[in-house]
């Protein structure tokens, strides 16, 4: 059940690049057609042209020291190769209580609809939550933050239309050391990356989190859109130097067929890919599996 999740929220990437990667290693010869093949493949798929590189380094060598002559006798290999290049996220253990978490995106990235899942996530084992609604210059955002906290029974605190995102970060710290929750989730307005003014912004509420209570924000998690492809790596790499991301959230998998850029995300960057996103659905999150990404991306037979 658990790895059929995975395949079936990995068809559409499965199906596409991976799906050519797939087709393309059998009884055939290993040829240098095949390696300008294969590196083709990979990059079309988003790894990156360093991962894929390395990729393909690895398995050239492996073909000369084994001796191996044909593709299928690879295929093993290029699911381990993809394999090493994924890190599994170690367990969360929130120490500080409440532990404060900021969540950060770009606009339509699915950040607050990816909040509400985390919620409910977390409040299925056993936490007690609250959200901070800081996008205030979108009313839609936090009356989506609202409809889900009331669905979830989370708290949610709110500030004026157009107020100081800053201030509503320190009073949802407030509320949550007041009503002694395990765990207070931030939004924040989904903001481009090259807008200089909403990232200042941005480092603004992480010194107010800071100043709200020692230690916060306790974690930085970016919310990807995995349609984004090699964008996406653009986008976390000004994120982490902006609010110091500290974990990556794929959202849309299901939707994409770009799902290589994970690879990129941990060779690039060395950020843990904590959850990945299959649907709109308040338990269309999983927490990300390597055995379970690659083996959907490539299922050999």
């Amino acid at each position: 059940m658990f790895f059929a999740r995975w395949r079936e929220g990995l068809t559409k990437t499965s199906k596409a690049a991976f799906g050519r990667l797939a087709g393309m290693i059998g009884a055939t010869e290993i040829t240098l057609e095949f390696w300008d093949e294969l590196e083709m493949n990979l990059i079309q798929a988003d790894l990156g042209f360093a991962t894929t590189a390395d990729v393909i380094a690895s398995l050239q060598e492996l073909v000369r020291d084994q001796g191996l002559v044909h593709t299928e006798q690879i295929r093993d290999a290029l699911r381990q190769e993809l394999r090493d290049r994924l890190d599994a996220p170690t367990e969360l253990l929130w120490k500080e209580l409440p532990s404060v978490v900021l969540i950060v995106g770009t606009n339509g990235s699915g950040k607050t609809t990816t909040i509400a899942k985390l919620g409910e996530r977390f409040r299925l084992e056993g936490k007690s939550i609250l959200f901070g609604a800081c996008d205030t210059f979108r009313a839609a955002a936090v009356d989506q933050l609202q409809e889900w906290g009331h669905r979830i029974g989370a708290d949610v605190i709110v500030g004026a239309p157009e107020s100081d995102p800053g201030a509503v970060a320190y009073n949802a710290v407030q509320a949550g050391l007041a009503r002694k929750v395990d765990l207070i989730l931030i939004d924040t307005a989904g903001r481009l990356h090259t807008r200089t003014n909403l990232m200042e912004e941005l480092k603004k509420i992480y010194r107010v989190l800071g100043k709200s209570l020692q230690g916060a924000p306790h974690a930085v998690w970016l919310v990807l859109d995995a349609t984004a492809g090699q964008n996406a790596l653009q986008q976390a790499q000004a994120f982490k130097k902006a609010a110091g991301v500290t974990g990556i959230v794929l959202a849309k998998l299901d939707s994409s067929a770009k799902g290589g850029m994970a690879f990129a995300i941990q060779r690039e960057l060395g950020l843990p890919i904590l959850f990945a996103g299959f649907g709109e659905g308040i338990n269309d999150l999983q927490p990300f599996d390597p055995d379970a990404f690659v083996a959907s991306l490539l299922p050999f037979e």
